[in-house]
């Protein structure tokens, strides 16, 4: 082999090593944001079903470390009492009732109220002294309690009152009436607007998942798999939600000044996808200085001002982002 082929052939082969190291720096790049997106998730978790919301984790050297994990389901009440934080109190006073409605404290504001007056028993309306009968001069006002409703299921059987002109029917003619009876929130279905709601705040705004609402409903006497809960928010969503976002898309599209920004989600075993790929959260929103406050998130698999020129398309105004 001359010197000009050997020089080509090391050359190629520098080449192909460059390439192989390229791609192994992208792997372990890759592996090390992977690794702190599971510690993340970890340390929330940790946080959100164990420990203080002070708790902390850490990585060391690739190993993730738990502290105080000992702060588990049964303890949580003892170590965070502390008998020095006092319950604020809510009324110096009473709620009054004045001609602009209760005049309430900061912390029980927007709360619905009831009253509960203890009275004497009929036997007991006695004075003991002269035997008079006695006269109501008031109510003493003792304190002010919250009282919780825990959850409850029941079951709705619904029925449709029937009514016949009898005149029409002796004439041979129908006369058979009924009144109006809504529509089912899904066919063939027993769910109803408050359990599929329900079941939405908890998945999504409390972070329960499926399964754990699953025991729930079992341990409230209603056994229904998550498959089905599943199912309730998957098609309520394409039947009742989406018309409204869609509608609120269109609305939005009328404002003079939008806002709209991005951040990265992790979404597992979309097609297509490695599960350590970057995928974005997009939310469009109107003004503060608006009529009409309106907020949409959109899911995109990329951050390109493509997904924004797409979801905007109609759109006559100012757009307010960052870089």
């Amino acid at each position: 082999m001359d010197e000009a082929s050997l020089i080509k052939t090391l050359q190629a082969t520098i080449e192909s090593q460059n390439k192989i190291i390229e791609g192994q720096n992208k792997t372990i790049e890759s592996l090390k944001e992977e690794l702190k997106r599971t510690n993340e998730n970890m340390e929330y978790l940790i946080k959100k079903l164990y420990g203080r919301k002070t708790e902390k984790t850490s990585a060391i050297d690739g190993q993730l470390v738990i502290s105080h994990i000992e702060l588990g389901l049964f303890n949580e009440p003892e170590i965070e009492m502390d008998s020095s934080i006092l319950e604020e109190v809510p009324f110096e006073e009473p709620i009054k009732k004045t001609r602009k409605g209760y005049k309430r404290k900061d912390l029980f504001k927007g709360l619905p109220s009831q009253e509960q007056v203890f009275k004497l028993e009929e036997s007991q309306q006695v004075c003991p002294v002269d035997g008079n009968r006695l006269s109501v001069v008031g109510n003493k006002f003792i304190r002010s309690e919250i009282k919780y409703i825990p959850a409850e299921i029941s079951v709705v059987n619904i029925y449709q009152e029937t009514y016949e002109c009898r005149t029409c029917k002796k004439e041979g003619r129908s006369g058979i009436y009924n009144p109006y009876t809504p529509e089912p929130v899904l066919q063939h279905s027993y769910a109803t607007a408050s359990s599929v709601a329900w079941t939405m705040y908890q998945k999504f705004v409390q972070s329960v998942p499926l399964y754990r609402q699953e025991k729930d409903w079992k341990q409230m006497g209603f056994e229904i798999k998550r498959q089905t809960l599943s199912n309730w928010i998957m098609k309520t969503s394409e039947e009742w939600l989406y018309p409204v976002v869609d509608k609120l898309h269109e609305e939005l599209l009328k404002e003079k000044y939008l806002h709209a920004d991005e951040t990265p989600v992790q979404v597992l075993n979309e097609e297509g996808k490695e599960n350590t790929t970057k995928s974005y959260m997009w939310v469009y929103s109107t003004s503060s200085n608006t009529k009409r406050g309106i907020r949409i998130f959109k899911y995109t698999p990329g951050r390109t001002g493509d997904y924004a020129k797409d979801f905007l398309e109609g759109f006559s105004g100012y757009l307010h982002t960052d870089g």
